[in-house]
């Protein structure tokens, strides 16, 4: 107990220097976030009201947008199924999972917008290099998170099925796939809600979506268009969590 106590005030002493050292060595400036008040308020009145004709590359942003997301996902999920299994220690040898969850960490530490940048000078503009960014960095985290769902299972009917000689392959079939489909959904459905959200932006570096019409209106100084653009945006965002909470409640 006195070492666990110990250990939390240590966790502690670090959290509070590391917020003091952040705040101490930051040049942040009250002054100039107050003085940029009218430049603020200038800019958000340049995009009222918002623009209404750019309904139609609202909806060709968006079906793009979408495409790229669903692609992405279901792309991120035929990868994460073999890489979830071998990063489990319930189901390989740890000279298997262990390189397997390294390779793992590795795609998760690459920002998307970085392999975005990289598909778009690979294979060109266009919704491609959005779907395979989309594809491969989300692997990362869903192959994790079907790891870590193999590793949550009851051992019991796992044991029972091992002391009845089945294969690794029948133990996932039988013993813990019946476990874990429910926190597969959950966690499959987040992922496809998170990549909706970052396939929002993609636009921005040339790879397809309903962000390439922001940076296009933003850098022409069209503010009225972009406010639109930016509207349907949020519009979509909060569809896509009501669906997902929905979809949520029904894997329960």
């Amino acid at each position: 107990m006195r070492s666990r106590g110990l250990g939390s005030f240590a966790v502690g002493v670090l959290v509070a220097g590391a917020v003091v050292w952040s705040i101490v060595t930051t040049d942040v400036e009250l002054s100039r976030l107050l003085s940029a008040g009218p430049r603020i308020a200038d800019f958000l009145g340049r995009m009222l009201p918002p623009d209404p004709t750019v309904v139609d590359e609202i909806i060709k942003g968006g079906a793009e947008t979408l495409r790229i997301a669903i692609l992405g996902s279901l792309g991120a999920v035929f990868l994460s199924v073999p890489l979830g299994i071998l990063a489990s220690e319930t189901m390989v040898s740890p000279a298997i999972y262990r390189p397997i969850r390294m390779l793992l960490a590795f795609i998760r530490a690459i920002p998307l917008i970085l392999v975005a940048m990289l598909m778009v000078g690979a294979v060109g503009l266009g919704p491609l290099p959005g779907i395979i960014a989309v594809a491969f960095h989300a692997t990362g985290m869903l192959a994790k998170f079907y790891a870590e769902a193999i590793d949550g299972v009851s051992r019991a009917p796992i044991s029972a099925l091992e002391s009845a000689g089945a294969g690794p392959l029948a133990r996932l079939r039988h013993a813990i796939w019946p476990q874990m489909a429910p926190v597969v959904a959950r966690d499959t459905i987040f992922r496809f809600e998170l990549n909706l959200r970052e396939s929002l932006v993609l636009g921005i570096v040339g790879a397809g979506g309903i962000g390439f019409y922001i940076q296009t209106y933003v850098r022409s100084f069209q503010y009225d268009k972009a406010a639109s653009v930016t509207l349907a945006v949020i519009v979509m965002v909060i569809a896509i969590e009501a669906l997902n909470v929905a979809l949520r409640r029904r894997f329960r």
